[in-house]
Order: C-alpha cells, then structure tokens, then sequence
C-alpha cells in the first residue's frame, strides 16, 4: 500500500468495508498470514468424503465446507451470528447444505448420535459435552482452533500490556474433550507470523475478529490507531502472531 496515503482515509476506508461471512478477501495485498501446517481445508475434504452425515459448527460464511468436492448425503451447518446466515446460504446451496441458526450459549438443535462426523473452524467456543452428544458411536470431531495469546502483539499494541492468557489453551480443550467422554486421537499446534503493510488493514482485521480487542471501535481507539499509522509507516509492516492448534477426537 502507498504508505503517503493519510490515516483517516485508510481508517475510514476500512471503518465502512462489510465484514459479513469469515472470508479475508479484503485483506489482499493489505495483510499476510501464514497458514498452518497440517492444511484443515484439506482434513475436512478426506473427512467429508467418508461420512453419510455431517455438521459444520459455526460455519461463518460457509468457506471452507463450500469448497468441499465430495459432500455427504446429508450435511448441515451451524451459525449464531445473524449477518452470517444469509451469506452462508448462498454460499453452501452447491453442496447441499442445510442452515440452521443457533443461539451460540444454547445446546445443539439435534438429536443424539445424528452425525458421524462433526467440524468446527475457528468456534467461538466448544461445547464438549453437546458435541459428545451429537455424534455416533464410532465419529469423529475435528476443529481448528484459536490458541491462547493469538494476536497477542496486536491485542497489546491498541490495549497496552495484558496478562497472561488464561483460556484457549489446548491442554484445556483435550481435558474438556475427556471429560465428554471423547478421545483425543490428534492434537497439533502451530504459531503463525502475520504481518499489517497498513493502518486500515489493522482496522478490518479489529472489526471482523473481535475478540482481539473486545469492544473495538475507531472512535474509542483513534489515537491509538494513529500511533499504530506512524510506526508501520516508520517502521514497515506491523508483525504479530496467530496461534492456533488442531484437535481431532472420537466417540468411543
């Protein structure tokens, strides 16, 4: 990005673009992050084309079980943030899928062993013992997930300093899986560099993902942001780290 163009016009820019669905087409060639190792698009797609049934949890937009080659008899999604629902209709319609809104705090709208395999990318949290409940005897659940401190560098750079992350540990979630009567077959981690060439690219990224500064708005956080402006400008591109884990678990 030119690096002479003001901060409130990249600001404002940024402050007005959609951030409906979970897709990061906006960022392109405004931001870079690196992707994890073990390739979960990828997962899903082997996953998928063994099942007779599936449920994505928290699809977001609908992305990533999208672009599934082989989908399943029947497969549905989940989503509890309203601007998403339409999004994700139009957008899992070529595999078949079937929508259904959640509230995110309450239990899963299924009956008992109605899966044979469940994914989540990214929830906002899991419910462990609805998840156990959801799926057979025999299936399998697996999920990308947020790791603690993701973001730290950013989160730090608008907030000031934190304390130590207490949640999204992945020693928690394998506990929680056990404690469901679930067994862990696979857990991986990975810290992933991503890096900001402007302040409007940090702005989008504050208002999609928004637990990375809860409570986000530019007006509350302006001077912070023209701080933030100056340094990649001075500096070059702002640098911070998601961290993310893979667990993949059964029902015995």
């Amino acid at each position: 990005m030119d690096a002479a163009r003001d901060a409130e016009e990249l600001i404002a820019e940024a402050a007005a673009a959609p951030v409906d669905g979970w897709g990061f087409g906006w960022l392109a060639g405004r931001a870079t992050e690196e992707r994890p190792p073990w390739g979960y698009a990828r997962l899903v797609a082997d996953r998928m084309a063994r099942a007779t049934s599936a449920l994505d949890v928290d699809t977001g937009g609908g992305e990533v079980l999208a672009e599934v080659p082989r989908p399943p008899k029947l497969l549905t999604a989940t989503e509890g943030w309203p601007p998403n629902m339409e999004v994700a209709r139009r957008t899992l319609r070529r595999v078949g899928a079937t929508v259904v809104a959640v509230d995110p705090d309450g239990p899963l709208p299924f009956r008992d062993a109605s899966f044979d395999l469940v994914v989540s990318r990214h929830p906002v949290r899991t419910d462990w013992a609805q998840t156990a409940r959801v799926l057979r005897p025999g299936g399998t659940f697996l999920s990308q997930q947020i790791g603690a401190g993701t973001m730290r560098e950013l989160s730090e750079a608008v907030l000031g300093p934190l304390p130590p992350p207490d949640t999204r540990h992945p020693e928690h979630a394998v506990a929680s899986a056990e404690a469901a009567g679930l067994r862990v077959v696979d857990l991986r981690r990975a810290s992933l560099r991503a890096e900001f060439f402007d302040i409007g690219a940090v702005v989008w990224f504050l208002r999609k993902v928004v637990w990375t500064v809860p409570g986000f708005t530019v007006d509350r956080y302006r001077d912070r942001l023209r701080d933030l402006h100056r340094r990649i400008v001075d500096e070059g591109p702002f640098v911070a780290h998601a961290q993310r884990f893979l667990i993949e678990a059964t029902r015995p």
